[in-house]
């Protein structure tokens, strides 16, 4: 009798506990999406062609390569506009040799392949060291550049872009992630400029 007396009390108990934690899920989860959305935004202002009037993040397409991501992730593209012309798109492409392990980084292009800005969204270099990559302006240089401007490589190797002192690796990373990114572009504009597909309710 004991144990059954205490089966439904826990019983009691798990079910307040599971309706108060999808109560808590459902009232933050608005809060959540919309914070996320704002930090996706933040970071395609910062490295798309300036003066859109869209909405980026509502202007996409996803695309599908081992360039961009060695586990062929998909990848959203999120294209800029002025009066409905297409001005430029971001996309992140993934470098998987970090010192630390993956580098993402936001990339942004003008409609010729030029470089507009790049910025790095997500890591885990060292501080002091590879996460240089963040806390200096090292991405300015990167602005302006395009799949063939520069050699694509940090001057270490014989290329364009500085390293930095007792790091290498990092700087490198990014480096070949960003040309892997300039060349999946250059051999797919017409797909990562491409109008969204239509919604299945569209009656235009």
């Amino acid at each position: 009798m004991q144990i059954l007396k205490m089966g439904i009390v826990l019983t009691i108990v798990g079910a307040v506990a599971t309706t108060v934690l999808a109560s808590v899920y459902d009232v933050t989860k608005g809060p959540i999406a919309e914070a996320k959305r704002q930090e996706v935004l933040a970071a395609l202002k910062e490295v798309l062609p300036p003066g859109f009037d869209n909405e980026p993040d509502r202007d996409t397409v996803v695309l599908v390569d081992k360039r961009l991501h060695r586990k062929e992730k998909p990848v959203t593209f999120y294209r800029s506009r002025i009066s409905g012309e297409v001005t430029g798109v971001a996309y992140v492409v993934t470098a998987p040799d970090g010192y630390s392990g993956d580098i993402d980084i936001m990339m942004g292009l003008n409609t010729d392949g030029v470089l507009t800005g790049i910025k790095v969204v997500a890591h885990a270099e060292t501080p002091g060291l590879g996460d240089k990559i963040v806390v200096t302006d090292w991405p300015e240089s990167f602005k302006g550049e395009s799949q063939n401007s520069v050699k694509w490589a940090v001057k270490k190797d014989g290329g364009h872009f500085d390293q930095f002192a007792g790091a290498t690796i990092t700087p490198r990373a990014v480096v070949n992630a960003v040309k892997r990114g300039l060349d999946f572009f250059a051999e797919n504009k017409a797909k990562c400029l491409a109008d969204p597909p239509a919604k299945a309710d569209d009656k235009s």
